[in-house]
């Protein structure tokens, strides 16, 4: 295989025996189980107690590196511990925050989300991640959803809540503004100034407490708030430190201590309001001192730039990311040499980046992965041989996950069968915020329900193959057809409508729209297209859209047949070409 990265040396030892010798009693991934709700686990038995004590670890071993690079902005892990610790003393002592409040973030990638994000955590608060693409009525929403009563800001966020906010009445810091706030928005670099020397506040955190809300979208078409724990972080964070912990061991991957030149980094074009960024990218740099080079928009050329500019040795991005840069013109002339590793997630490899990968970059080390929002990205991790080899399959498990392939009744079925892929792990959320329904219909006895087909074979390979849900899944982002079907019904000129993903080489699907034009009224592509403009983020605005005067196709329980309309579009050749 022209390029693949060869088979671990003699004497190295096997995938089984390096993941016993790791995992053993002493060792640094040391398993054990644990009662967790009246329900056991498998668990790591040395982590921290929350992240406020992954942060102190970390500025205490790598006080003095640097930490966050973004465009002008430069912090070390001191300085950015620092700026936290004043800020959540402004939390506490200005705002009045308490232990479980929700205190929300809305900004494009930069260190004030980042050290913002730290403060929350740190004061017993809970953070909650607003979508930055989010339009002002989607991020209205995701306010009162999680009912927070302060939250960070950066100036284009603000400018599409800003005759929301009053109603709201939530508190708002801005960051990264042109000029200085406006009235009633603090500003967040001198409010961190005003506290500067002050020490992180001392309140009581428990692996239990409550720390994040990611939302995710659902099938009621409205965003659900994903709660998690300080444990089900901080064990997502150490599964990836065993995963490379185990390449090492294995020998297909090289210690970072053995690169002196090239001290571990990051780029991270992906957003910090999803949990690959958040956590693989930053969360997960904390424990080996590495730098974060955040983009706060994606251009492959740029990123090309920062990877010889900054000496990065680590590219973390959605395949489509990965795509764009090996397609790049310029890819050859770049100078590569710190470049260690390139992975990512979030959405399936485009067709033939595993065959293009090893011919236009064979020196990095490749892996990709499968996790959600519900799980903290935690699941599986596919590097190297075993991904050149079973390409279409997302790898294998950590040790604190387990995961099964079950049918309609909930019985497992045998390896190679297809079924829904449930997962039970210290990893998965504790709730959908304030939806007790919508968490029961999900986590049954610790095993959460994905709704991926998937199955998984007889050496443990996971292999995703539909999913349940009814989700497109574009370039990284989730689209869930519910919400955007529940935008479409609402232009008068509709009578009914479906939304659904079909193929595309680039961002691995696009969406799409068939909808049925009210009796006598006048409706075209456009029209459809700026409706759902006004609505939602841009990334939801339909690329395809297909308009009919006949009800749409019913199954046989008198449901919309979008398999059948998606196979139609596909056939009459309505995707590929302009739809209007």
């Amino acid at each position: 295989m022209n390029g693949a990265k060869p088979r671990p040396a003699a004497g190295h030892p096997t995938h089984d025996e390096a993941v016993a010798a790791l995992t053993a009693p002493g060792a640094a991934f040391e398993l054990v189980t644990e009662t967790i709700g009246g329900i056991e686990y498998r668990v790591f038995r040395n982590l921290p107690a929350s992240l406020r004590d992954l942060y102190d670890q970390a500025r205490r071993d790598h006080g003095d590196k640097d930490f966050l690079v973004c465009e002008d902005a430069r912090l070390t892990y001191a300085e950015a511990w620092d700026r936290a610790a004043a800020i959540a003393h402004q939390l506490i002592h200005r705002y009045g925050v308490a232990k479980g409040d929700r205190v929300a973030i809305g900004m494009r990638n930069c260190p004030e989300w980042v050290v913002a994000f730290m403060a929350i955590t740190s004061s017993g608060a809970i953070a909650v991640s607003l979508n930055g693409w989010w339009s002002g009525e989607e991020l209205e929403h995701g306010l009162k959803d999680c009912g927070a009563r302060l939250v960070f800001l950066d100036q284009p966020r603000h400018e599409r809540l800003a005759d929301r906010l009053p109603a709201l009445g939530v508190d708002t810091i801005g960051a990264r503004w042109e000029g200085s706030p406006p009235e009633g928005v603090a500003d967040f670099d001198r409010l961190w100034r005003d506290a500067a020397g002050r020490t992180m506040p001392d309140v009581e955190l428990t692996h239990d407490d409550d720390v994040t809300l990611f939302f995710t979208s659902g099938t009621t078409g409205f965003p659900k708030g994903a709660v998690s724990t300080h444990r089900a972080v901080v064990s997502a964070l150490a599964s990836w430190g065993f995963y490379a912990a185990l390449r090492i061991a294995t020998g297909t991957l090289e210690a970072p201590e053995e690169n002196p030149e090239f001290p571990p980094s990051v780029l991270l074009p992906v957003p910090l309001f999803h949990v690959t960024g958040s956590h693989i990218g930053l969360l997960a740099s904390l424990g080996v001192g590495r730098k974060v080079v955040m983009m706060r928009r994606w251009d492959p050329e740029q990123a090309l730039d920062l990877i010889e500019r900054e000496r990065v040795t680590s590219f973390l991005g959605v395949p489509t990311m990965m795509w764009e840069i090996l397609h790049s013109p310029s890819l050859p002339r770049r100078d590569l040499r710190s470049l260690l590793a390139v992975s990512g997630g979030g959405a399936p490899m485009p067709g033939g980046m595993v065959d293009r990968l090893q011919v236009r970059m064979p020196s990095q080390h490749w892996a990709i992965g499968w996790g959600m929002t519900e799980t903290n990205a935690g699941g599986t991790s596919h590097a190297d041989e075993d991904l050149f080899a079973r390409p279409e399959s997302c790898g294998r498990p950590a040790p604190i996950v387990e995961l099964k392939v079950v049918d309609a009744d909930g019985n497992e079925l045998p390896p190679g069968e297809k079924g829904e892929l449930v997962m039970k792990s210290p990893t998965n959320m504790r709730c959908y915020w304030r939806q007790p329904e919508a968490t029961a219909e999900t986590i049954r006895d610790g095993w959460l329900r994905t709704g991926d087909i998937a199955e998984i074979d007889e050496e443990g390979y996971l292999y995703i193959r539909d999913r349940a849900k009814d989700m497109v899944l574009r370039g990284g982002e989730n689209i869930y057809s519910a919400e955007i079907e529940r935008v479409v019904y609402l232009h008068p000129a509709v009578f009914e409508a479906a939304a659904f993903g079909v193929p595309d080489e680039r961002l691995g699907e696009e969406l799409a729209v068939v909808a049925m034009r009210r009796p006598g009224a006048g409706l075209d592509p456009a029209a459809v297209r700026a409706h759902v403009a006004e609505h939602l983020a841009r990334f939801k605005v339909p690329r395809y859209v297909w308009l009919q005067d006949e009800p749409l196709p019913r199954g046989a329980t008198g449901k919309i047949d979008k398999r059948a309309l998606r196979d139609r579009m596909l056939r009459e050749a309505a995707v590929g070409r302009s739809s209007d």
